[in-house]
């Protein structure tokens, strides 16, 4: 679906679940434009994105239940996946993963991330990353669940025992 109304929810890659809170025309340039108006669910960030640019940017439907499952499946996979790069080089390995808007790219960086720091004390910037994923995932998933934030906080802790 390319198409969303006002009321819809969607994610917008990096920044996470947003709402469809107006559909506008704005004359730019000489060219009129549709924009979508979203407002980013965890911080109230207003973003403008023309209707023609939603591929482009990655905005997406909220995954369905089953496609939430396989973000549990990913998470409970305990292989490692890091290899011992150094720690500024994974973290751009990660934000592009992050940057992609994929759920399951996300789930892969977080599952990495709580593996990672059940080894070593994580970096300044790992550690927001974890927080940034963890924070992209919950809201998602509690939507497609239909759970409270605080039951996938409690799935969370329960798959990587902290």
């Amino acid at each position: 679906m390319d198409t969303f109304k006002v009321g819809d929810k969607a994610v917008y890659p990096a920044h996470g679940v947003a709402e469809v809170v107006a559909i506008e025309r704005k004359e730019i340039s000489g060219h009129e434009m549709v924009f979508y108006v979203l407002k980013i669910l965890d911080n109230g960030m207003k973003v403008m994105i023309p209707t023609s640019n939603v591929k482009a940017v990655g905005m997406r439907e909220i995954i369905s239940s089953v496609e939430a499952e396989e973000v549990f499946k990913i998470l409970r996979k305990k292989e490692k996946v890091v290899e011992s790069t150094t720690w500024n080089r994974r973290y751009r390995e990660y934000m592009e993963k992050i940057k992609t808007g994929s759920v399951f790219e996300v789930a892969k960086v977080l599952r990495d991330l709580y593996l990672l720091k059940g080894d070593k004390d994580l970096s300044f910037g790992e550690r927001k990353m974890l927080d940034t994923a963890r924070s992209l995932l919950v809201k998602e998933i509690s939507i497609a669940k239909q759970m409270s934030e605080e039951e996938v906080e409690t799935e969370f802790r329960t798959i990587f025992k902290c």
